[in-house]
């Protein structure tokens, strides 16, 4: 086909049938937000994981002199004696516990800086504040239970705490939010193919008599379709990439900021994962217009 006799059609049929191109950027435009959101939110889930889920499955927290409160620290700072003895009692729980590390408090500050340092917490911790503790990884992590009633009141320990309990409501929330955002894009590209399907049979229409020429002078089914699917996938791609703008903007501008102000607790995605979504949303506009118009005009223009 003659890309510029192509290019022709196109430019006619956006100038005679505005509104209704406008409408297909506009519904592929809200589709593809919600479909980068749902993507989004399942890096954010992956992220948060890579940091700390699947890192270290329980903390066993030593005394300090500030647990007055806690019948096992009534002896005031854990002793190396009762210290040696939760890290015997630790290692030999394996299999179950395929690692230990001991952190000081020194470490522990030190540790809580690096990660932290755009926290505004930072300068007020020191050593005395941060109790000593016992990473453990655990072969299974369901069976963290073992841990917590094997540990718990024991002398010299103030508490034991699983991650994975702490960080549960703030997962099943991404979680949520993911599906949430997977069933509006499902219904959004529905609106988005039930309005690609109303558009090409308008422009089909209007155009009847020069479609029946082209017939008449031999066209082949190919140069009759292509303007038609060409128009949808120019409003398609304009939608994917108004939704890539929007999405920019709004991890830019609103999702750094609050990582900014929450001092950096949780790696929140960024720039890099909105521009990694970026071709999924293309190749997604890319294939829906593609495929609804093309079976469209199999349907409906019979060539």
């Amino acid at each position: 086909m003659n890309l510029r006799f192509l290019a022709s059609e196109v430019a006619q049929g956006v100038r005679r049938n505005t509104s209704m191109i406008a409408s297909v950027v506009l519904v592929s435009m809200v589709s593809m937000i919600f479909v980068g959101a749902g993507l989004l939110a399942q890096r954010q889930v992956d992220a948060a994981k890579g940091d700390w889920y699947d890192k270290v499955h329980a903390f066993v927290f030593l005394c300090t002199d500030s647990d007055t409160g806690v019948a096992s620290c009534a002896g005031g700072k854990a002793s190396a004696a009762q210290t040696e003895t939760v890290r015997s009692n630790l290692t030999n729980l394996a299999p179950l516990v395929t690692k230990v590390d001991y952190r000081t408090s020194e470490q522990a500050v030190a540790m809580f800086r690096e990660q932290y340092h755009d926290s505004p917490y930072v300068s007020s911790v020191d050593a005395s504040s941060m109790p000593a503790f016992f990473e453990v990884r655990l072969d299974d992590p369901r069976r963290f239970d073992e841990i917590a009633s094997g540990f718990t009141g024991m002398p010299g320990v103030a508490h034991v705490s699983n991650l994975h309990e702490v960080l549960a409501p703030f997962f099943s929330f991404l979680t949520m939010l993911g599906v949430g955002s997977a069933i509006i894009a499902t219904l959004m590209v529905v609106c988005c193919v039930l309005l690609m399907v109303t558009t090409i049979r308008q422009v089909a229409f209007t155009r009847r008599r020069q479609v029946g020429i082209m017939r008449l002078v031999g066209a082949s089914s190919a140069t009759i379709y292509l303007p038609f699917v060409a128009e949808v996938l120019l409003a398609s791609l304009v939608g994917a990439t108004l939704a890539s703008a929007m999405l920019w903007a709004m991890v830019h501008f609103g999702v750094s900021s609050l990582a900014g102000s929450g001092g950096g607790f949780v790696n929140l995605v960024g720039d890099d994962d909105v521009l990694a979504v970026v071709p999924w949303l293309y190749l997604g506009a890319l294939l829906l217009a593609i495929v609804t118009s093309w079976l469209t005009l199999r349907r409906y223009l019979k060539v």
